[in-house]
Order: structure tokens, then C-alpha cells, then sequence
């Protein structure tokens, strides 16, 4: 959910996490989609100008309010994956 533009209710916004690749980046925004968290991806369009450079320093930024929780399910959601991968040890 990109953010909204309103300007009365804005916060700041702060890093939450710069993705490896697309891949990552495409679960990110579902975990924050579905998790009603707004956010925005700083320099998702770059690798359009530099063709074979994966995402070249994107980032995703949501509002500070939302930081801890977001943080939160990230952290589950790499938990998920070690497990999935028996990385977990």
C-alpha cells in the first residue's frame, strides 16, 4: 500500500530495510501490504537506467510510528525462511 498523500497526518519516514533483489523486495511488500502498513520504495527504478544491476541501493521506507511492528514481522518472516531452509541451526 503506497502511502497516501496527506499532508496534515504525514510522519516522518525511515529506512526499514534495503532488499537483495526483486524477489525480496516482492515479499516485503506483501508482508507490509497485508499487514496494512503503508510504505514507500526509495530508488525502485534505478536498475531501469543501469540494465543488470540488481536494485542498486533501494530502499524501503515506512512511517516511524510503523518501524517497530514492520521490524517485527520481518524478523519472522526470516525466521520462516532459515527454518524452510533448515538454516535454523
Amino acid at each position: 500500500m503506497a502511502l497516501p498523500h496527506h499532508p496534515e497526518r504525514v510522519q516522518p519516514l525511515v529506512t526499514l530495510c534495503e532488499p537483495a533483489d526483486v524477489g525480496e523486495l516482492a515479499l516485503i511488500r506483501s508482508l507490509l501490504d497485508g499487514n496494512g502498513i503503508s510504505y514507500a520504495v526509495q530508488h525502485e527504478h534505478i536498475g531501469a537506467l543501469y540494465p543488470g544491476v540488481a536494485l542498486l541501493g533501494s530502499r524501503v521506507m515506512v512511517e516511524e510510528r510503523d518501524r517497530p511492528r514492520a521490524k517485527i514481522l520481518l524478523s519472522r518472516l526470516a525466521l520462516q525462511v532459515r527454518e524452510a531452509t533448515g538454516e535454523a541451526d
